[in-house]
């Protein structure tokens, strides 16, 4: 199967069309008409996850975050990116990004079925289908109420890690909650605008949180990888039950960092 053949497969669950003018989705490296046997996939792509695939013998590296996000002057291997892009040519590995496509079409529906959200609705519009309204994250309504406490627990154990940043009264009384995968600064006034209780995303920083907080609105940061690792699992499922003759393989599921 060729790599055009893939990509036309990835498209139907997460459209390059649904991306954010900023962002950079698609065949970043390679050749659409490579023939893949063996799909490598990752959160991210690091020297380790490139290293990776070589090993593996992958023609495509599928991942979240794009290899390339801004213009490249020059390829060589004395820049970081550079080196990355190099070494898979070398190997004659193609390269796909999935980045806010595949947040507003997979990942949003996937956080919140793990929070076990109903009557969910789109947290941050960001286009428009066929289908009605798109966007990034979702806001519904947890089972019953709970405690932030509660609501903390429920969120270590939906996406499994180990340690939280909480902002908020822990007994404060939770129901209606928004969730967004990565970095969920943008979407606080969405959140508040939705009448959202407490927020479940990453990389929220210490002014956004107090003054999320002292607005009403609860935040549970789970991290930027602790949220959106999902993908792998995710995207190996997706792909091994559409192409039986392809290897898939999933990046082990490994935090970028450690508490100490």
């Amino acid at each position: 199967m060729t790599c055009q053949e893939i990509i036309s497969l990835l498209q139907k669950q997460s459209p390059e069309g649904f991306a954010c003018d900023w962002d950079n989705v698609g065949l970043l490296v390679g050749d659409f008409e490579q023939e893949v046997q063996r799909i490598y996939i990752a959160l991210d792509v690091t020297d380790e996850t490139v290293a990776e695939a070589v090993e593996q013998k992958a023609d495509l590296l599928l991942t979240h975050h794009p290899l390339i996000f801004k213009g490249l002057k020059k390829v060589n291997t004395q820049d970081f990116i550079g080196r990355r892009v190099w070494k898979l040519i070398r190997n004659n590995i193609s390269c796909y990004a999935m980045h806010t496509n595949f947040d507003v079409k997979g990942m949003a529906e996937l956080a919140a079925e793990r929070m076990m959200l109903t009557d969910c609705q789109v947290l941050d519009v960001t286009c428009q289908s066929e289908e009605g309204i798109e966007g990034i994250g979702r806001v519904g309504l947890l089972p019953e109420e709970v405690t932030l406490t509660d609501c903390v627990a429920q969120v270590k154990r939906a996406f499994a890690v180990d340690t939280v940043k909480v902002f908020g009264d822990l007994s404060k009384s939770v129901h209606r909650v928004a969730v967004s995968p990565g970095s969920g600064k943008s979407v606080i006034t969405c959140a508040l605008y939705a009448g959202a209780e407490v927020l479940i995303t990453g990389d929220i920083d210490h002014h956004e949180g107090i003054d999320a907080s002292s607005q009403g609105l609860a935040v549970i940061d789970a991290g930027h990888y602790g949220v959106e690792k999902l993908f792998i699992p995710y995207m190996v499922q997706y792909l091994q039950t559409r192409l039986k003759e392809i290897e898939i393989i999933g990046q082990p599921i490994r935090e970028p960092f450690v508490y100490i």
